[in-house]
């Protein structure tokens, strides 16, 4: 086998394409031959040591892969040779093969492209969680979904249309807004050259929007919390801007409203029945076509530096995949 081998964290330049000994699953483990891996966010974190988990080294980074199963270790019962399966295992994905626990492998139905798996779990169980587990999104409500052209923003347009929610997509481009029109958004706003509290104020006539879906952080949570409806809820995603942002706590005590932690990983291993369930029921609205992957491009397993640098200029739509 063949994988991207990061022997010392300290950026995407200190990758290279190893040949290693193709492993023997152990109990609880799968041989997955990889087919497509996507790139993430945490995948750029983690091989500049900038994430919160710090693999042992050497490591082969790529967080989530789909592919066919070539062997399964000793106590795996619900997975079989041949079997096509979507992993988030954190690392081991930018390869031909990897070692993955079975227990985080989830079964593809027939129909379920490789592609598609592989820019699923991490987006859609993560806008799930935040937007029917933590913010209790009702139909009618308004969502603003913040950084609404990137990976989790597509996702969390998608199921928050699903719900029957109304969706301001907000992002930095015009090009980015078309691209979340397209996929259902009702409105929205190109935050690099308008205000973003006039046109909340604008279109949701003073209300303000009830949820607030924020995996950007930075310059924009305060404006954007200023401009919650009473009661909202402003989901705290994620920080792809780079800054944490600081929020007066007076705010949510003026407008009623709730600061909501997002953390989908603590979520599945501490209530690994009801991440199941979530997991099942997003498999069906794929096939209903109620969700799919936004994909910006494939590109090579072998040109992953190449696609660091893509994700890095901020010019993704969606998500990125690699493919063998």
């Amino acid at each position: 086998m063949h994988a991207w081998l990061c022997t010392q964290p300290t950026g995407v330049e200190a990758l290279a394409w190893t040949e290693l000994p193709t492993p023997t699953p152990g109990a609880g483990q799968v041989l997955v031959e990889i087919k497509a891996a996507s790139l993430n966010f945490p995948d750029l974190l983690i091989v500049q040591n900038k994430y919160q988990i710090k693999p042992p080294l050497p490591f082969v980074p790529g967080s989530e892969y789909a592919g066919v199963v070539q062997a399964v270790g000793e106590g795996v019962t619900h997975l079989r040779v041949g079997q096509s399966v979507a992993c988030l295992s954190g690392t081991g994905g930018f390869g031909t093969h990897a070692l993955a626990p079975a227990a985080l492998c989830m079964p593809l139905p027939p129909g379920f492209s490789h592609v598609d798996a592989a820019a699923f779990i991490m987006i859609y169980a993560t806008s799930h969680h935040a937007l029917v587990d933590r913010a209790q999104l009702r139909a009618g409500e308004t969502v603003l979904v913040l950084g609404a052209a990137g990976g989790v923003g597509t996702a969390a347009i998608q199921i928050a249309k699903a719900l029957g929610a109304t969706v301001i997509a907000a992002a930095s481009s015009d090009e980015k807004c078309a691209l979340c029109t397209s996929i259902g958004a009702d409105a929205t706003i190109n935050y690099s050259r308008e205000d973003l509290r006039e046109a909340l104020k604008r279109l949701t006539g003073g209300k303000g929007p009830d949820v607030v879906y924020d995996p950007v952080g930075g310059d924009f949570t305060e404006p954007a919390f200023r401009s919650i409806a009473w009661r909202g809820r402003y989901l705290v995603v994620g920080f792809a801007s780079g800054p944490i942002p600081a929020l007066p706590l007076n705010l949510p005590l003026l407008k009623g409203a709730s600061v909501v932690g997002v953390f989908w990983g603590e979520f599945a291993r501490r209530e690994p029945q009801a991440n199941a369930a979530m997991m099942d029921a997003l498999a069906q609205w794929y096939a209903q076509g109620k969700i799919k992957p936004v994909i910006d491009r494939t590109m090579p397993m072998a040109e992953l530096p190449a696609a660091y640098a893509h994700m890095g200029s901020r010019a993704v739509r969606g998500k990125l995949v690699m493919v063998n």
